[in-house]
């Protein structure tokens, strides 16, 4: 009787806990999906009482209540990201990061410009996207983790790219900018405004209405998926392609040492026997299997997917902004209409610098065609045919095609947004 007596205590006991842990559970969930001030982003003035009655009058919305739009500008190196990021980048209500995962890639894996390694590659995309979750809720003290040296009491001087990032170079983050300093260049902005205090950039990304992350770290968007699929998120994704060959022409240009290999085949006509074709049949691959997962629109993607190729952005850049924008739900502000007005229609001499946008977007988009020999064109053309004609760019048979510049290598394509 008194082993009876026991377990029936204990079994009270479990049956409390339980009921305790799940009131606990929902409470937290309760939490989280009312938009309670934070005391970093608050002020004396601001009334509690309205943030309660959001939560009663608006029970449906569990999570992200303000509907705070996340992008994340899917691309690869020398596909036009650094151009697309510039058209969030301009825009007053968002919040624009350039390859934060930079500092992932170089904790994790220093010695690799893009690991070939299977694990590696787990670990690298498990890291960025705790980290991408973690930016697109405007915790930024979460980078310090990678940022070497750590930064000390939230400041650094050592984040990627800084001034690649507007509000980055805005105030609150930067007090030190006069009325002059508006449309500062990138070395400008670091020079001018010092280190980074984290804390203030964690205010600024609050304040505004929507976060865009450009990135060519992430080789597929299935890569994506549980940020996709996460509801305390609101992300869409963007996914940025070019012609390989393009992207191949515009590497050997701009890393020439890296391309070493091709850029001695393009100026002697032989191929070496140790070229590394994995840096091109990488992109062409990687280019497949996420463009065909994209285009096969399974239902987590609904809604979040739209592919955009660079060339029709080169060639019509106020139109397709104005389409990216519709499909982000974002109207698109005048700041990012001067720019583009301002940026495309630059000469040679207009990009000073290899990561630079001011461009005539048009001719940079088939300056490729001049570029390459008739031999790497070909060999490029057979390495990446499936994802050639995936993407709508149609090959040249001959020198003569390839520089006659009356011949389109782009064929009329619509990839509709998957709504």
């Amino acid at each position: 009787m008194q082993c009876s007596w026991k377990a029936v205590l204990l079994l009270a006991l479990a049956s409390i806990a339980i009921q305790y842990t799940a009131i606990r559970t929902f409470t937290a969930k309760s939490f989280h999906s009312c938009p309670i001030p934070n005391p970093v982003n608050c002020s004396l003035s601001q009334d509690t009482d309205v943030a309660d009655r959001l939560c009663d009058e608006s029970p449906t919305f569990s999570y992200n209540l303000s509907r705070k739009t996340h992008v994340l500008i899917l691309a690869t190196t020398r596909s036009g990201s650094s151009f697309v990021g510039q058209l969030f980048n301009q825009h007053f209500d968002v919040f624009y990061l350039f390859e934060p995962l930079y500092h992932v890639q170089y904790t994790l894996i220093p010695k690799l410009t893009q690991s070939k390694s299977t694990t590696d590659r787990r670990v690298m995309l498990g890291a960025s996207r705790d980290l991408l979750r973690s930016l697109y809720d405007c915790d930024l003290y979460f980078l310090e983790n990678y940022i070497k040296p750590q930064p000390i009491n939230h400041t650094t001087d050592r984040l990627f790219r800084r001034g690649a990032s507007k509000a980055l170079c805005s105030p609150p983050v930067c007090e030190s900018l006069g009325a002059v300093d508006l449309h500062l260049e990138e070395g400008d902005c670091v020079k001018k405004c010092g280190t980074l205090n984290l804390t203030l950039a964690t205010e600024s990304c609050r304040e505004h209405g929507h976060v865009a992350i450009k990135t060519v770290r992430v080789p597929e968007v299935s890569d994506l998926r549980a940020l996709v699929e996460d509801p305390r998120l609101n992300l869409k994704v963007i996914q940025l392609v070019r012609d390989p060959r393009g992207i191949l022409a515009s590497r050997s240009e701009t890393f020439r040492d890296t391309y070493r290999l091709w850029r001695i085949w393009d100026g002697t006509g032989r191929k070496p026997y140790n070229l590394d074709v994995t840096q091109l049949t990488t992109v062409c691959e990687d280019f497949w299997n996420s463009v065909s997962t994209g285009l096969n629109r399974p239902p987590w993607l609904k809604g979040k997917y739209m592919l955009v190729r660079y060339e029709d952005l080169a060639r019509n850049p106020m139109k397709k902004t104005e389409e990216i924008y519709d499909f982000l739900g974002i109207p698109m502000d005048s700041n990012v209409e001067r720019w583009i007005q301002n940026n495309t229609r630059g000469d040679r001499s207009s990009s000073k610098h290899k990561y630079g946008t001011v461009r005539n977007s048009a001719a940079t988009a088939e300056k490729w065609r001049f570029r390459l020999s008739y031999e790497i064109v070909a060999f490029t053309q057979h390495a990446c045919q499936q994802v050639l004609a995936q993407l709508g760019y149609k090959t040249a048979g001959s020198e003569e095609e390839l520089k006659n510049l009356s011949i389109s290598l782009v064929e009329e394509r619509d990839f509709l947004p998957f709504s």
